[in-house]
């Protein structure tokens, strides 16, 4: 076997894992919701193909203004999760030493090492009418009686920027840590203030991990569905609640599908479309990330 032979067999081996996980995994996955989503339910366990399930959705106005309300919202948090990252992620990279950086990494990741229930629950105890915030308040005289902090669109958007937050910051530092330190030096000699050194040097270097991170949290936040619910309560209006409720409240697989691929659709549209309007394009934005 030649040594041309071989490196090939290689590298099909060590992608061969990969392939496959794809494969199983999301490609097969998604291609038999599209076919169950197809399926409309004419008699007891009598089924047709055609596209009932997508003209009941778009009869409905709840459905589709509660998958608009998840996309506003989603965009919300992203946008709040990079004003907050981002500084975070110019300090760890750019200003802080070596093990400095260490330990704000380790700080960033110590949300991850609970699951999404149990994060929420903290945030249950923390913000609830007998919780600590309302009765530190009562305590120091600020507040009468106890409040209720709990079940609106603010504590969502604050449960779920603290959920994704680490996201964000990954790809920034990944990014910024590439960058010389000279451009930035440079920018000043130049006469650059420190806002014009941001917007000519900085976040356009920074962009491809801005357009990553960005990516990432809108998917997490769309897709998210133990905190909007547990910190929305009742109020809370989430798209995921929406296919929760087709799949086990209602039985209806078919419809349940048809709602995953809408919301799959919907946040593939939202990236393309930030992708267009930022001129990044997906592989570029992968590689420098």
């Amino acid at each position: 076997m030649q040594q041309k032979d071989i490196k090939r067999l290689t590298m099909l081996l060590l992608f061969a894992p990969f392939a496959l996980w794809i494969l199983l995994l999301i490609l097969l996955p998604h291609i038999g919701m599209v076919i169950l989503s197809l399926r409309e339910k004419v008699a007891p366990r009598v089924y047709e193909f055609g596209f009932g399930n997508y003209i009941d959705f778009a009869m409905e106005p709840i459905y589709w203004n509660t998958l608009l309300r998840t996309g506003s919202m989603a965009l919300l948090v992203t946008a709040l999760a990079l004003l907050i990252g981002f500084p975070i992620a110019y300090y760890i990279a750019k200003v802080a030493g070596f093990r400095t950086r260490g330990a704000l990494f380790l700080l960033c990741l110590i949300p991850l090492w609970v699951s999404d229930l149990i994060r929420a629950f903290g945030w249950i105890l923390l913000l609830r009418e007998t919780g600590v915030i309302s009765t530190f308040l009562q305590w120091s005289g600020v507040i009468d009686g106890p409040i209720e902090f709990l079940y609106n669109d603010a504590t969502v958007v604050v449960g779920l920027v603290y959920t994704v937050i680490l996201f964000m910051i990954v790809p920034l530092v990944s990014t910024l840590d590439g960058m010389d330190n000279s451009m930035i030096e440079a920018g000043y000699n130049l006469g650059g203030n420190g806002f014009t050194v941001l917007r000519r040097i900085i976040v356009p270097y920074a962009m491809p991990g801005i357009v990553s991170g960005c990516i990432v949290v809108f998917m997490l936040t769309a897709g998210s569905y133990l905190t909007p619910i547990l910190l929305g309560g009742k109020n809370s209006s989430w798209f995921t609640e929406q296919i929760y409720d087709q799949f086990i409240t209602r039985f209806n697989w078919e419809s349940g599908a048809a709602f995953g691929f809408l919301l799959l659709a919907f946040t593939s549209l939202v990236i393309w479309l930030g992708l267009k309007l930022s001129g990044q394009t997906l592989a570029n934005t992968v590689a420098k990330s």
